[in-house]
């Protein structure tokens, strides 16, 4: 029998399907045990129970968003757990003892630097600020440049330096002090600051370039004199005629009158002044207004040095203690200078002539061949052009000259090692630059700082060294020769003494300056009375801290006698020679060596002039 399927296809009906209801009931009762004995699949679950009832999730109203609540749980509970753990680290890294890490000791050369700088403040003239930090200096020659009467000077001269132990204000020799710091600033503005001694040192120059600027007309462009010298030296008029160097008194008791001596034909003294500001110009970049006004005062300058030709010494108080010997060095040193100031390209076009630096004696050495002093700025001037050549490289048509005071640095490097016989030596291993002359120290000093820096100069145009003759050395060996001049200066001597006054166990204590040798006790002595002071044999009542001496003689001997000057007398430009040595040699490898860029921030892009074609061939 068949029957409809209601999903389309035929039944059949067998005779089963005839049984009783009880039977069939019986059939279903066990079908249902035999399909409850294995699990359904979620596909029968769904077709046999249906649906299953979810469970509703519970929400969190936080106002602007709607989360689940486990998730509010679950971040809060984690921001909770990460609070606690910081804290509990940042209360373990309070209470357990720390062992700090202290910055290495100043190393010797650092110390020194540090007491070489405090000379200047000691020869301070004019009214002095309350930081000097020299107990026994006061307010001194606050009348310099009133006095005088034809009014062919300039009336307000006060303030500036005294040169040495007396109480003159030697203008050439000051400006040659100024151009040093300002060079050793430039290139090692780093080590200064790492020393601590930055703001220092640009106060010390900017204190002798204000005076400067006192010194001619500096907001002209044209000028027909300047003034030379403050005080006078000259003993030959006896006690009727007190000055600076018959007198014995200190600066703040002078009551005699101060001459001023000017020049309107003084090239090399004009020269020199102009690399003084010229080269301040560059440490004080960053303060525009006072750069631009130093750059103003370098051109005048020179435009005077220029124009009107001829030595600030010749018949002048001043050749009998700063004569000098031409003015053409200053020329290729101050052109020098005023082209890193200015990147104007004709100064370099006349510190580079060929006939100038023949003139300056480029080409024909001698005996002071090499040797960097107040006089004679050759040598200096030729390390800076080769500076230049290392790392502008200008090329035609300065390449030819450059390349030679290339080479001629070179040799000037070679004749400093002690292989060669340029200079002796003393049997302690001061080098004889003056050829046993005495106050030798001033020359070491430049020495040693030109050494160091030419050093660094290859080291940063990454040269291990340089050619003497044959023979290849590396630049360790300049640094070694600096770090020997200077240990000797410090103290490594056969007399084991410093020379550098404060420094060490041992040092000069009757050094030759009046400041130092008379107490300050409210008591004015005169221009002889201090004469118990000068002829004493006990050491300074004041400690004149970082002055260097003159020092020893050719056989490493000292005299520690305050009448005798070649030994105990200090100097601005032996100082600021020493200060540049001791920056250069301190600090340690961390500390960047040479600043390349600075001495070259006013210099444009240099595009160098093609050279001229060669001749038209003829056959």
């Amino acid at each position: 029998m068949y029957g409809r399927d209601p999903w389309g296809g035929p039944l059949e009906i067998n005779n089963a399907d005839s049984a009783t209801d009880d039977d069939r009931s019986r059939n279903l009762n066990d079908f249902d045990k035999a399909a409850l004995s294995r699990p359904l699949d979620e596909t029968q679950q769904s077709w046999l129970l249906g649906p299953g009832e979810q469970k509703k999730k519970k929400y969190v109203d936080l106002g602007c968003i709607i989360v689940s609540r486990k998730i509010f749980v679950w971040t809060v509970g984690l921001i909770l757990a990460a609070g606690f753990i910081a804290g509990f680290v940042t209360l373990i890294v309070k209470t357990v003892p720390r062992h700090h890490k202290h910055p290495p000791p100043p190393d010797n050369y650092t110390i020194a630097l540090g007491k070489a700088l405090r000379f200047f403040n000691a020869q301070k003239s004019g009214r002095l600020p309350k930081h000097n930090n020299v107990s026994w200096r006061g307010n001194s020659c606050l009348n310099d440049g009133k006095g005088d009467k034809s009014g062919a000077v300039l009336k307000d001269l006060v303030g500036g330096y005294y040169d040495a132990g007396d109480a003159i204000k030697f203008h050439f020799p000051k400006a040659f002090a100024m151009t040093m710091l300002s060079w050793s600033v430039i290139e090692y503005s780093a080590k200064y600051e790492a020393a601590g001694e930055l703001n220092h040192v640009k106060e010390i120059i900017k204190w002798g370039t204000d005076y400067f600027l006192k010194t001619f007309n500096n907001t002209a462009d044209s000028i027909s004199q300047i003034v030379a010298q403050v005080g006078k030296g000259d003993t030959s008029g006896g006690e009727s005629d007190p000055n600076d160097h018959s007198c014995w008194m200190r600066p703040e008791d002078i009551d005699y009158e101060r001459p001023v001596t000017e020049c309107s034909s003084c090239s090399d003294l004009a020269a020199e002044m102009a690399a003084a500001l010229a080269s301040a110009s560059i440490v004080f970049k960053d303060n525009k207004a006072y750069s631009k006004k130093l750059v103003h005062g370098a051109a005048t300058l020179w435009k005077f040095a220029r124009d009107q030709r001829g030595s600030y010494s010749t018949g002048a108080d001043a050749a009998t203690f700063y004569n000098s010997s031409m003015y053409w060095d200053e020329f290729v040193w101050g052109g020098t200078w005023m082209y890193y100031a200015t990147g104007n390209q004709s100064y370099l076009y006349l510190a580079s002539h060929p006939t100038l630096a023949k003139h300056a004696g480029a080409f024909w050495g001698g005996p002071d061949y090499g040797v960097l002093s107040w006089d004679n700025k050759l040598t200096g001037a030729q390390v800076l052009l080769t500076r230049l050549r290392l790392f502008l490289s200008p090329g035609y048509p300065y390449e030819q000259i450059l390349q030679t005071f290339h080479n001629q640095t070179s040799i000037i490097m070679c004749s400093y090692l002690p292989y060669f016989s340029s200079f002796n030596r003393t049997k302690g291993g001061l080098i004889q630059l003056n050829h046993g002359r005495p106050q030798p120290l001033q020359y070491v000093v430049n020495a040693a700082f030109l050494a160091t820096l030419y050093s660094d100069y290859l080291d940063a145009a990454d040269t291990p060294g340089w050619y003497c003759g044959p023979n290849f050395y590396s630049t360790n060996e300049l640094r070694k020769f600096a770090q020997t001049q200077i240990d000797y200066i410090l103290g490594d001597n056969p007399r084991k003494m410093s020379y550098l006054v404060g420094y060490g166990k041992r040092y000069p204590k009757q050094v030759h300056h009046r400041g130092a040798s008379i107490p300050k006790n409210r008591v004015k002595y005169s221009c002889t009375g201090g004469y118990k002071y000068r002829d004493a044999k006990k050491p300074n009542p004041n400690t004149i801290v970082g002055a260097m001496v003159a020092g020893p003689d050719r056989h490493d001997g000292f005299h520690d006698v305050r009448t005798n000057y070649n030994y105990t007398e200090p100097t601005l430009a032996g100082n600021a020679g020493l200060v540049a040595a001791l920056v250069a040699l301190s600090g340690d490898s961390t500390v960047a060596k040479i600043d390349k860029n600075t001495i070259f921030s006013a210099v444009p892009p240099m595009f160098p002039t093609p050279p001229p074609p060669p001749a038209p061939w003829k056959p």
